[in-house]
C-alpha cells in the first residue's frame, strides 16, 4: 500500500527546513519529472500546449516549457498574469530562451494543465468555467499538473474540472485525487519526484492507498491435513428478498469458505452444496445478515445479533435502531452512500444528505469509526473507503462494471467467507474489496453485461 496525505505543505516546509532544498529546486524536479514522463511516452507528439494560472502550479508547467523547449513545439497559455515569486522567476527564463507564449487555445497534440493545482479553495470565476469547458472539448492529450483544475483540496468538484488523461502530482498522492468525483477526471495518476525518494519525502499518515498486493487470498497450499470445518462455517440470514442472502451464499462458497448454510425459515432452490438451517449452526464461525433483510422478527434478529460470532452487517439494518446495540463489537459493515446517511443519523453522528457525504466521504468515514473504534467500514462508492479506528484505506480499483444489482451481496458474501475463515476484521474487508473489484476489472465481456454469477467466476481466478 502507499500513503496518502491530505495536505503536501507540511512535507515541502520540511525539505525546506531539515534537507536545505529550497524551493526553486523542489519545483525544477517536479518540471523534470513531468518532462521525462513527457519524453517517455509521447516520443510521436509534436506540439505542447501548457495552460498557466498566476501561482505556484503555474510556475511548474513554465519550468515545464522551459525543459522541453525544441524537443517539442511548446507554447504557453496564460489565463492570468504570473503574480507568485516563483512563477514571475520561471517567465523570466522563459522569456530569454524565446519560449512561444499565445493568446489562443489550440488544439495540440498534447495539453498541460497547470491553472490552480491542488491550493484552489474558492468557486471557479466565470472565465476560468469557461476555459476549463474549451480544454476539455478539444480533442487533446490532456494531463493535469498536481491535480486537475477545478478540484479543491478537499476532492470536491464545484462546478467543472479539467478531464485529464494523466494526472501527474507532486511529492506524494493526496486525498483529493480519491473522492469519487474526481475519479471522473483524474484519469491514472503519477508521483513526481520532487528531488528526494519518496521514503524520505513522506511522513507518517493514516491514511492509504491499497494495491494488488495487498490482497491475501485464502490460498490452501500449507493446509495439507484439514477437512471441510477447517475452513469455517459460514451462516447467512436470508430475508425477504431471498435472492440476496444466496448470491452472499455462492460467492462465500467460492472464496474459500468450508461450510456455507443459509438461514431461511421458508425452504429455498439452493445449490447442492450450499446448505439450508432454520437457525443458527452450532459450530458458525461467521455471520453475514442484512442483505435483503426486509421485515424481521425483532426478538430473532437480537438474537443473532447478540452472538459472539464474526459477523458483517449489511443493507437493511443500517436503517433501524437495532445495530445501535454492536456498535461496540469487532464488527464489519458495509453501507452504500444512502445507508451510511442513515446509519449516521440514527447514531446521532450527522444529519446530512447523501451529496454532503459523497463531498466529504473521507470526514465521515473517519468521525464514524473514531466514536466506534472497534467497527471496521467499508463504505461503497468508486473508490471504496475502509476504516477502521484512525487508520484509512482506499480501494481505487471500483468500476462502473459493478453499478448492479447483486454487486454488493457478493461482496458481503466474500468479506464474510473470510471472517469465517479466520481473518481479522480489517484484513477480511481489505483482501474481500480489492478480490470484488479487481474480478469485476478482469470481466471481459460488454462492461454493461455483468451478473453475480460472473463476477464469483471472475474471483475464482484470481
Amino acid at each position: 500500500m502507499k500513503k496518502l496525505f491530505d495536505e503536501v505543505n507540511s512535507l515541502d516546509k520540511r525539505c525546506y527546513e531539515e534537507f536545505a532544498l529550497s524551493e526553486d529546486i523542489l519545483m525544477e524536479h517536479a518540471a523534470s519529472s513531468m518532462a521525462s514522463y513527457i519524453q517517455e511516452n509521447y516520443k510521436d507528439k509534436k506540439s505542447i500546449l501548457i495552460v498557466c494560472g498566476s501561482g505556484n502550479n503555474g510556475a511548474d508547467g513554465i519550468a515545464l516549457a522551459r525543459l522541453l523547449f525544441k524537443a517539442y513545439d511548446i507554447s504557453l497559455y496564460f489565463y492570468s498574469k504570473a503574480k507568485s515569486q516563483m512563477s514571475q522567476l520561471q517567465l523570466n527564463r522563459v522569456n530569454k530562451l524565446g519560449v512561444n507564449i499565445t493568446d489562443s487555445l489550440y488544439e495540440a497534440d498534447i495539453i498541460v494543465d497547470c491553472i490552480f493545482g491542488s491550493g484552489l479553495n474558492k468557486p471557479l470565476k466565470t472565465d476560468a468555467i469557461e476555459l476549463i469547458e474549451k480544454l476539455n472539448d478539444l480533442n487533446s492529450i490532456k494531463i493535469a499538473c498536481d491535480i486537475p483544475s477545478g478540484i479543491n483540496k478537499k476532492g470536491q468538484v464545484l462546478s467543472i474540472a479539467f478531464e485529464s488523461d494523466i494526472t501527474i502530482t507532486m511529492g506524494a498522492l493526496k486525498t483529493s485525487l480519491f473522492t469519487d468525483v474526481a475519479k471522473e477526471y483524474v484519469g491514472d495518476i503519477k508521483v513526481a519526484n520532487l528531488g528526494l525518494q519518496r521514503e524520505v519525502y513522506e511522513t507518517q499518515t493514516n491514511k492509504y492507498l491499497l494495491e494488488k498486493e495487498d490482497m491475501i487470498l485464502p490460498l490452501r497450499t500449507k493446509k495439507h491435513n484439514s477437512h471441510k470445518g477447517t475452513f469455517g462455517h459460514l451462516n447467512v440470514i436470508a430475508g425477504c428478498k431471498k435472492g440476496a442472502g444466496v448470491i452472499a451464499a455462492k460467492a462465500a462458497f467460492g472464496f474459500g469458505a468450508g461450510l456455507v448454510s443459509v438461514v431461511c425459515h421458508e425452504e429455498l432452490d439452493l445449490p447442492y452444496h450450499i446448505m439450508q438451517t432454520h437457525f443458527l449452526s452450532e459450530n458458525c464461525t461467521a455471520i453475514a445478515i442484512g442483505m435483503g433483510l426486509g421485515k424481521y422478527d425483532k426478538k430473532e434478529i437480537e438474537d443473532i445479533l447478540s452472538k459472539d460470532v464474526p459477523m458483517i452487517i449489511d443493507a437493511d439494518l443500517f436503517y433501524e435502531e437495532l445495530i445501535l446495540d454492536v456498535l461496540h463489537k469487532d464488527i464489519i459493515l458495509t453501507p452504500h452512500p444512502k445507508e451510511f446517511c442513515a446509519l449516521l443519523k440514527l447514531c446521532n453522528i450527522a444529519d446530512i444528505s447523501i451529496i454532503e457525504l459523497q463531498d466529504n466521504r473521507f470526514y465521515y468515514a473517519s468521525l464514524f469509526t473514531n466514536k466506534y473504534p472497534n467497527v471496521t467500514l467499508v463504505l461503497k462508492g468508486a473508490n471504496v473507503i475502509i476504516s477502521k479506528a484512525n487508520q484509512v484505506f482506499v480501494n481505487s480499483f471500483g468500476s462502473s462494471v459493478l453499478s448492479k444489482g447483486g454487486s454488493g451481496d457478493v461482496l458481503s458474501g466474500l468479506i464474510a467467507s473470510l471472517l469465517a475463515q479466520g481473518y481479522k476484521s480489517i484484513d477480511a474487508a481489505i483482501s474481500a474489496s480489492l478480490a470484488h473489484t479487481l474480478a469485476a476489472k478482469a470481466y471481459k465481456k460488454n462492461d454493461y453485461s455483468l451478473i453475480p454469477s460472473d463476477l464469483v467466476e471472475e474471483v475464482k481466478k484470481l
